[in-house]
């Protein structure tokens, strides 16, 4: 029987990031670009570069690394399940008593009016709480 890995051990499990060129256009990317399809840990990196009080939207995180990969666009759909990744991870750290400093702070990403904040195991009054905390929009 195979054991569930937990959040933790999902975004610092040992994944390399590609590059590949798009075969058909989807989602914002457009057939032929050049794309990045991160990874978790790439996340995770990103996301604690944000400072406290400032909003980044998943769309914008994604054009960052696109042009930090020097490349046309990064994946919307691994981007939003690698965010998913390293918001629960980042829960999972806090209830292990990992002070909130040290965490990726994924409510400066998530929206908690999003589909992806209502699948977060932190719950959506979590997310509102921190950026109430942080001063930013609710």
């Amino acid at each position: 029987m195979r054991v569930k890995m937990s959040w933790i051990d999902k975004r610092d499990s040992d994944y390399s990031y590609k590059i590949k060129t798009s075969t058909k256009s989807f989602a914002d990317v457009e057939e032929g670009s050049k794309m990045l399809v991160a990874t978790p840990l790439i996340i995770d990196s990103y996301i604690k570069k944000i400072p406290f009080g400032t909003v980044i939207n998943l769309s914008t995180l994604r054009d960052d690394l696109a042009h930090e990969f020097q490349v046309d666009t990064s994946c919307p759909v691994a981007a939003a399940i690698f965010l998913k990744i390293v918001a629960n991870a980042s829960y999972e750290e806090l209830s292990l008593g990992i002070d909130i400093s040290e965490v990726a702070p994924f409510w400066r990403v998530v929206d908690p009016d999003s589909k992806l904040a209502k699948k977060l195991n932190c719950g959506i009054e979590f997310i509102i709480n921190q950026r109430i905390n942080e001063g930013l929009d609710v």
